[in-house]
């Protein structure tokens, strides 16, 4: 149920409103988050961790079963509708339909600049965010405690749920979504800095950072597919949306370690518990490198709506 699920589940039903459709659907991982941890940590103290495994795991292959067996097993096309809940083959249908076109070998899809540069926008975009989340907690505790660091990075979830809804709502239609996308990933390098500014002690600018940063964590995820859906055909579309996703998530497996590297660099030099400037600059400059690849494939676009 990645990102590149979720966009394969959604397309087929939405089109001018595939915005809000898909910051609705990725925003239930992170609902799923805040609610369903204290749950699982609640099992674990209940019945152990081995028995409480089983019974998450006996509960998602149900709920994701009765869902696909009720919901996604049919397709607009099988109830005689079309994309946003037109009737099929009414005047309306046909406007919201995307267009059709052959889909491009992969090889013509690689050489394309507009897929370089959105794939490598979000691995460069994703890098920058995993890294600094998965040391957030550990860098606010010196400063705010472990109860209310937790209460922090829960705050940066909720932050990421409201950024997405908004966005998804607000967006134009015909809006120039690489924007938005430079927009938010320049709201998270605000985040970076407002850390850095901090010095590890600073609470209010702690929690200014936390939010945000939170701000944009969602829609490092949801835009990319968004934006893919006005600039490929729809059987470019479905190969480009995983094929990005693929190349973030390769990248992005190594920005734990990395940043905690810089990290570690930060602590051997005697720098404060909870302040690592270096990690950052790095992040905020990773982030505006995926905002100069952003920027730079609008020169490829000649548009073919998915």
């Amino acid at each position: 149920m990645g990102a590149a699920a979720v966009n394969a589940i959604v397309s087929p039903w939405f089109a001018k409103g595939r915005p809000a459709a898909l910051a609705a659907a990725y925003n239930g991982a992170s609902v799923g988050g805040v609610v369903f941890l204290p749950l699982w940590a609640g099992a674990i103290g209940c019945f152990g961790f081995g028995w409480a495994s089983l019974a998450v795991g006996a509960v998602m292959v149900a709920v994701v079963w009765v869902l696909a067996e009720c919901y996604f097993v049919r397709g607009p096309a099988e109830m005689g509708l079309a994309a946003d809940g037109a009737l099929a083959g009414t005047p309306g249908a046909d406007a919201a339909a995307p267009r059709e076109a052959p889909a491009r070998s992969l090889r013509a899809l690689g050489g394309d600049l507009r897929f370089l540069t959105l794939a490598g926008g979000m691995a460069l975009g994703l890098f920058a965010q995993i890294g600094l989340l998965a040391h957030l907690f550990s860098l606010l505790v010196p400063a705010l405690g472990t109860q209310a660091a937790g209460l922090a990075a829960g705050a940066a979830t909720g932050a990421a749920i409201v950024g997405r809804t908004l966005l998804g709502w607000w967006m134009p239609e015909r809006g120039d979504r690489r924007r938005f996308a430079c927009a938010s990933y320049g709201v998270q390098i605000a985040g970076s800095m407002a850390f850095l500014v901090a010095g590890g002690e600073t609470v209010g600018l702690l929690l200014l950072g936390v939010v945000l940063f939170g701000l944009g964590i969602g829609n490092a995820t949801s835009l990319p597919p968004m934006i893919a859906q006005v600039e490929f055909s729809r059987a470019d579309g479905a190969r480009a949306v995983p094929l990005m996703v693929a190349v973030a998530q390769g990248a992005y497996a190594f920005a734990p370690a990395v940043f905690g590297l810089i990290r570690q660099g930060a602590e051997e030099a005697g720098a404060a518990p909870g302040h690592a400037p270096g990690l950052f600059v790095c992040a905020a400059a990773v982030q505006m490198a995926a905002i100069l690849l952003l920027l730079a494939g609008m020169r490829g676009r000649g548009g073919a709506a998915a």
